[in-house]
């Protein structure tokens, strides 16, 4: 209920896991593929995200060796099979993990566009290599050029679309051999006559120029904040439960709270994301008296936070928001009020959108 009215709107959904590092006696605390603390037990968080908004989709705890999608990835099918077609995402996006065989045949059997990236393997470097001796590159923006080609790997059922991207690195690069135990060690200087790149290499069902596509992607960075908020600031990372069942309804709790407060929040300020390790201090240290005069409820909110004026503000519009809804509320659905809320709070994202004439009035 809190996303279903944006849905509606081209939307992007971002793809991607994140571990949690375990400590103690819990189920489903399994050695897996963990980069910052190897060997540690952990569980994996199968997380789905609309982009450009911080609003969580939805949350699926496994165990800490069940990091591949495809342990996840038929619960989104499910999902996704679910939705009317209007309401499903513009384009799927996801990390060089979705770059397999079974993401991309099960997403193009639903028609469903999609943008990830693929692993430098023998065969994707290859055709990098082919590539160099072409010398028309397209610009694909901050430093970045780009080619498009097709490309059939051993392991896909059919040839797909894919985009090169090169950036040349610019300074000293310092390189170690990680074969070699003594980690030798060499300089790479961009003094040197041959160019030095790094590369990436992009995989599609989009018809986008390579300069848009190349954007889209660099845009999915943000679902990294995503994971830093709730595991920093929301608690994703701080609590601990005996049993798994009980991990996947705490961590669908916090995500469904930061879903309300990012909402409570951008009712207050729509032009931009505030996280909340600032909006917490900001609208949460003051102390309110309630009075009863008449009939009516009266509720004062004193600040002492030193930005009180600005707090002040935003309160009084959010309070003439929530009085106006008020006054429509009892003729209107759950669903509708909430599309009110929703259309105030993402007013930029859902900029040019067009509202039945009954929800109109307030705001």
């Amino acid at each position: 209920k809190t996303t279903q009215p944006l849905l509606d709107t081209p939307w992007i959904l971002d793809l991607d896991t994140t571990i949690k590092s375990l400590y103690g006696k819990q189920e489903g605390a399994v050695v897996g593929y963990n980069p910052h603390k190897p060997g540690r037990p952990s569980h994996s968080y199968h997380s789905a995200f609309m982009a450009n908004t911080r609003l969580a989709l939805g949350v699926e705890v496994m165990p800490g060796n069940a990091t591949a999608p495809a342990h996840s990835m038929p619960g989104i099918w499910a999902w996704l099979d679910a939705l009317p077609a209007a309401e499903r995402p513009a384009i799927l996006r996801g990390d060089i993990a979705y770059g397999n065989e079974s993401v991309l045949r099960e997403a193009e059997a639903r028609h469903q566009p999609y943008l990830t990236k693929l692993r430098l393997t023998k065969n994707v470097r290859r055709l990098v290599t082919r590539l160099l001796a072409h010398p028309d590159w397209e610009k694909a923006d901050q430093g970045w050029q780009g080619r498009e080609d097709t490309l059939q790997l051993a392991s896909w059922s059919r040839p797909r679309r894919v985009i090169v991207l090169r950036r040349q690195i610019k300074g000293d690069a310092l390189i170690a051999a990680q074969d070699d135990p003594q980690m030798a060690l060499a300089f790479i200087e961009s003094r040197a006559t041959a160019a030095a790149y790094e590369y990436a290499v992009l995989v599609t069902s989009t018809d986008y120029e390579i300069l848009t596509a190349a954007q889209l992607y660099r845009d999915r960075a943000d679902a990294e904040n995503n994971f830093d908020e709730l595991k920093n600031q929301w608690a994703w990372g701080g609590f601990t439960t005996h049993d798994l069942k009980r991990c996947r309804l705490m961590a669908s709790m916090v995500a469904l709270v930061t879903n309300w407060w990012n909402l409570f929040v951008r009712l207050a300020n729509p032009h931009k994301h505030h996280e909340a390790i600032t909006s917490r201090p900001l609208l949460l240290h003051g102390v309110a008296t309630k009075t009863q005069h008449g009939g009516q409820t009266t509720l004062t909110i004193t600040s002492q936070h030193a930005k009180q004026a600005a707090i002040q503000a935003v309160l009084t519009r959010l309070a003439a928001f929530l009085s106006s809804l008020k006054s429509t509320a009892e003729q209107l659905t759950d669903l509708e009020r909430l599309t009110l809320i929703l259309r105030r709070a993402f007013a930029k994202f859902l900029q040019g959108r067009t509202y039945p004439a009954a929800l109109l009035t307030p705001g």
